[in-house]
């Protein structure tokens, strides 16, 4: 039997961090993986495997021929806010066979990140539809490849029909401090939608 003087005392028990859920979601080759390892504060998970011939005619490589690998899972990490806290974050399969898991990944979701790849632009369209149909406030990352058109926020936001609500963000996936900025703007965003006098 422990000794009272192995208790801890009332007060000196560290809190427990709240768990929160993010979605980075996105169509194929969008920057979901390249995202989650670069701001995870852990050796993200990652389920990527190396594209076969038996993927060719089924995976859409129109704009990302160099791609060579794909996540038939998820891609998961971690990043402490504060001491309060903690996002865990799950990056979701691009390509549409895969879509079928993105129901059990979502649940519980606080919000959700559409990274969008001005490639392929309409790769996205499939996540927004998602989060707008569930009511999961979302944010739609802009992913600036080198060599990619530069369209700015607002033409972005037209092409893909999003609220003026909903913010759109230039982004570099690979640049840890831009996606902290994606990750901030879309706590913000949630927390404005859950108490409407701070949006004013």
């Amino acid at each position: 039997m422990a000794s009272a003087d192995s208790e801890p005392a009332p007060g000196d028990t560290e809190a427990i961090p709240q768990a929160v859920k993010i979605i980075i979601a996105g169509g194929f080759g969008a920057g979901k993986t390249t995202m989650v390892a670069s701001v995870s504060e852990i050796t993200p998970l990652s389920t990527e495997e190396v594209m076969t011939e038996a993927s060719y005619g089924i995976d859409d490589l129109g704009g990302v021929e160099e791609k060579t690998t794909t996540t038939v899972a998820l891609d998961f990490g971690r990043i402490t806010v504060n001491s309060d806290v903690v996002l865990y974050l799950f990056g979701t399969p691009g390509q549409d066979r895969f879509w079928f898991m993105w129901d059990e990944l979502a649940e519980g979701a606080l919000g959700a990140v559409v990274l969008a790849d001005t490639r392929r632009l309409e790769t996205c369209f499939h996540a927004v539809d998602f989060f707008e149909r569930r009511e999961v406030p979302f944010v739609v990352a802009v992913n600036r490849f080198d060599g990619a058109d530069g369209y700015d926020a607002e033409e972005v936001r037209r092409a893909l029909d999003v609220d003026a609500a909903v913010p759109v963000i230039l982004a570099d996936a690979r640049d840890r401090a831009s996606c902290r900025d994606v990750l901030v703007a879309l706590v913000t965003h949630v927390i404005r939608g859950r108490s409407p006098a701070l949006s004013g």
